[in-house]
């Protein structure tokens, strides 16, 4: 692909985020910056640009694009915030977190994923990404509290152990479902007493499985 088409390419991936109800300017310039085709391997690096999820390691997949900016708006993420993310699966949606935060702290069930993961970090110099492998059901209490919380795998509930490393005043998205199909997106805030719920759309995620995969 040439430089030409690559341009070409990045402009029309951006309008069709927009056209999925992409809105915030500093997300789009996130998802601009960073190379989707970076966290992806052999023919698929060339469809990048496509708003689709495709095959990655491990029996995973990289989500679809319009989910990743989708998911990050719904944080609400500002420059000085500690995130975390659960699944890091490809590493691009750390990525994108990357542009937007202080800090990222991404954890990962599958050793491989790490690995590749960390190389494509280490690629596109983003240094403030700290990828672990580790059981992400049980989030990273070390670290703890967090002012973002992002799950990419769904729940079947709210993660208790995730919304306790919530700082209060923080923000956690989360697909929770009983099944792969029928799955809602939902934002939980922390309040000074409790948690405040909300269902922002339909999606479709794997399950969150707890444990270290063999991989």
């Amino acid at each position: 692909m040439t430089d030409a088409d690559r341009a070409e390419s990045i402009m029309r991936f951006i309008y069709a985020l927009r056209s999925k109800g992409v809105t915030d300017a500093n997300v789009l310039r996130a998802m601009e910056r960073i190379d989707r085709a970076a966290f992806l391997r052999g023919i698929f690096a060339d469809r990048a640009y496509e708003d689709t999820p495709l095959p990655i390691a491990c029996g995973q997949t990289i989500s679809q694009p319009s989910v990743v900016a989708l998911m990050t708006e719904a944080l609400e993420i500002s420059p000085r915030d500690k995130v975390l993310e659960v699944g890091t699966g490809s590493g691009y949606q750390a990525a994108i977190l990357s542009q937007l935060a202080r800090r990222v702290y991404t954890v990962e069930r599958h050793r491989t994923l790490v690995a590749e993961a960390r190389r494509a970090f280490d690629a596109l110099g983003l240094s403030n990404i700290t990828c672990l492998a580790s059981d992400g059901s049980f989030g990273l209490p070390e670290q703890a509290p967090f002012d973002r919380i992002l799950v990419t795998a769904a729940a079947e509930d709210t993660p208790g152990p995730l919304k306790q490393q919530l700082r209060v005043g923080g923000v956690m998205v989360v697909p929770v479902g009983q099944s792969d199909t029928v799955q809602s997106l939902i934002r939980v805030r922390r309040l000074e007493k409790g948690f405040d719920y909300e269902e922002l759309r339909p999606v479709r995620f794997v399950p969150l499985l707890e444990g270290m995969a063999k991989d």
